[in-house]
């Protein structure tokens, strides 16, 4: 490929961003007082918000259906094609529906515009055409229309979509504000992801308990804590009481130093080498509140105490990595 048609390619980008930006920018004029109706319209719905479009429309109203779905505004996406035979049925009296369409006359919505009437759902669209059959027939439209699209035949619907799609996103982010929707609700949607495992995880979910806790008697010679150590794998050990509380704990880095003192760890107490008023966490702590814990105290284990401060687990760094909270 030669440097000009490099540069012809560049700039027929260049010239699609800058048109779709324009597109947007247009739509700051419409979060207006239609704008405002079709959140309450939203926000007072008791049961779904029903999302319907064709073709490329029908592709954005997914998204947004999605987008609703994951930020507090339960919807889904019907196919208004779909609709004529037999989905229909998905809507209910209770629900909202929220209609793309740039022409405003795309034929599979207006079949179905009289049933949606006779069931007294709220009506929004989001058309290019405010004189259109469907933005007539709404209770709130709301203009998406474009100078132009990206499209250099101005056929294929670039811009248009992208207007619908800003529009939706701005729909259903001023909703999540109005419901007080919090991050860790978002997390509740999104388990899976990497923020509903730092949002949801506990400590309680993945800590070592019961006969995998590393644990010596405060009267244990160092070589009995370094046999408890290898066997439970944590790179340290509680060291307790014979009441169980903690008195003080005995790591890998504890064990460098000792052997850097030349001690004999078959005669001398775990009791003379350990660390005292170690950290601890609480099991009722998110699992990223503990990797902050240890990163901060640059500490790769803790053992982990109820509410009682007595010993319930232990974790260490590797089960976060496994965890996926690192």
């Amino acid at each position: 490929m030669s440097p000009t048609d490099s540069q012809k390619l560049k700039t027929l980008g260049l010239a699609v961003v800058n048109t779709e930006l324009e597109a947007i920018s247009a739509l700051r004029a419409r979060i207006d007082d239609t704008f405002v109706l079709a959140c309450q319209l939203l926000l007072n719905c008791s049961g779904r918000i029903i999302v319907i479009g064709m073709g490329k429309s029908g592709h954005i109203g997914n998204k947004i259906a999605a987008t609703f779905a994951s930020t507090g505004s339960p919807a889904f996406f019907v196919h208004p094609g779909e609709a004529s035979h037999g989905d229909m049925g998905m809507i209910t009296p209770q629900d909202v529906v929220l209609a793309l369409s740039n022409s405003g006359e795309t034929s599979e919505i207006l079949t179905i515009l009289p049933l949606i009437k006779r069931l007294a759902v709220p009506l929004i669209a989001l058309t290019g055409r405010p004189h259109s059959t469907l933005a007539k027939s709404a209770d709130a439209h709301i203009d998406t229309s474009v100078a132009k699209e990206a499209c250099p035949l101005g056929l294929a619907p670039t811009s248009s979509t992208t207007a619908a799609l800003v529009m939706g996103d701005a729909l259903a982010i001023a909703l999540l504000e109005a419901r007080g929707f919090t991050a860790e609700d978002f997390a509740l949607s999104h388990p899976g992801g990497n923020l509903g495992r730092r949002l949801l995880l506990r400590v309680s979910d993945i800590m070592h308990t019961d006969d995998s806790i590393p644990r010596v008697s405060e009267r244990a010679l160092i070589s009995d804590a370094l046999v408890e150590m290898s066997n439970k794998g944590l790179g340290m050990t509680a060291v307790c009481s014979d009441a169980g509380d903690i008195v003080g704990v005995f790591t890998d880095g504890d064990l460098r130093r000792v052997l850097a003192q030349t001690v004999d760890v078959h005669i001398t107490p775990i009791a003379k080498v350990m660390t005292t008023h170690c950290k601890t966490g609480h099991f009722n702590m998110l699992a990223a509140e503990i990797l902050e814990l240890m990163q901060r105290h640059k500490i790769n284990a803790l053992l982990i105490i109820d509410d009682d401060k007595k010993l319930i687990g232990a974790i260490n760094m590797h089960d976060l990595l496994r965890a996926g909270v690192v």
